[in-house]
């Protein structure tokens, strides 16, 4: 690993309290090493981003992440676009990032050593003004269960979502959508609308199936109105990318998409993202990863 210094930042509370133990091991196994460690824990998700954003202004060569998805988001706001790398530490529950990149979920001592490795790869990301992200944003249906969700304070974990699922499967109607696909416009009726830098979300829901990293494109597909008994039963196919066969479904390939649908705020990489509308482009080669 060519840098003598790193900043970790950490998630304590991602994977139901992994991520604060997982932190401790990474820790050894840097400083075991002869690596210098800026140790990155804020009280909440702006004071982290502050002190990541302040370690890239600083220089530093590598951000490491510790934790799941939503870490690896907040990270992706500070090193985007700068000539910092980011390494992951998966810690979390869905880790889509590290499925990605094909990076140990399990174990925390191979994954610091293939950051300190050094193997890198450039990437594209998801990109609304100031905004990155790096899995999918969702803007439909499963944007409004991730609404209903963080608005449960019981149960908590999984659960919650599988009830917020069926809290709002039972009123759910399809939306009119318009989008702008680059330089064509369409104006239709879906149940869901999703853009992909990557090709899965939510713990290996492969919506985006297909989508490549590194091609200068986003993936935005479309599920056009189906019934609530046939979502049910496409829901399962998620997990093998099959879904693509349905007949409702529609895939474009853009540089840029504008989405504009009424009620609904949107979710990248499982975090409160921004409301409709909203215009989402492509960020070539904006993030370096350690691989």
């Amino acid at each position: 690993m060519p840098s003598t210094e790193i900043a970790l930042l950490t998630n304590p509370t991602a994977g139901k309290g992994r991520g604060g133990k997982v932190r401790e091991r990474v820790l050894d196994r840097f400083r075991g090493a002869g690596v210098s460690v800026r140790d990155l824990q804020g009280r909440d998700a702006a004071e982290a981003l502050a002190l990541a954003r302040q370690c890239v202004d600083e220089g530093i060569d590598t951000l490491v992440v510790c934790g799941g998805d939503g870490m690896v988001h907040l990270a992706v706001q500070a090193v985007a676009d700068t000539g910092t790398r980011l390494g992951i530490v998966p810690a979390g529950t869905g880790n889509d990032v590290a499925r990605y990149f094909d990076l140990p979920r399990k174990d925390a001592d191979a994954a610091v050593d293939r950051v300190m490795a050094g193997r890198t790869r450039r990437v594209d990301l998801g990109r609304s003004g100031s905004q990155y992200f790096v899995t999918v944003l969702a803007a439909g249906f499963d944007a409004v269960v991730n609404e209903r969700a963080n608005r449960m304070t019981w149960p908590k974990g999984q659960m919650r979502y599988n009830i917020a699922t069926l809290a709002e499967l039972r009123v759910f109607e399809p939306l009119p959508y318009t989008l702008q696909l680059d330089d064509r416009e369409v104006s239709l009726d879906a149940m869901l609308v999703a853009v992909g830098n990557g090709p899965s979300f939510g713990g290996g829901l492969r919506i985006t199936e297909g989508a490549v990293l590194d091609d200068g494109f986003l993936d935005v597909v479309i599920i056009k109105p189906i019934s609530k008994p046939d979502l049910v039963r496409t829901y399962p196919k998620l997990f093998k990318g099959t879904h693509v066969h349905h007949p409702q479904y529609e895939h474009h390939l853009v540089r840029s998409v504008t989405i504009a649908a009424p009620g609904i705020v949107t979710y990248a990489d499982g975090e409160r993202f921004a409301p409709l509308p909203l215009t989402v482009e492509c960020a070539p080669g904006a993030l370096t990863v350690l691989v």
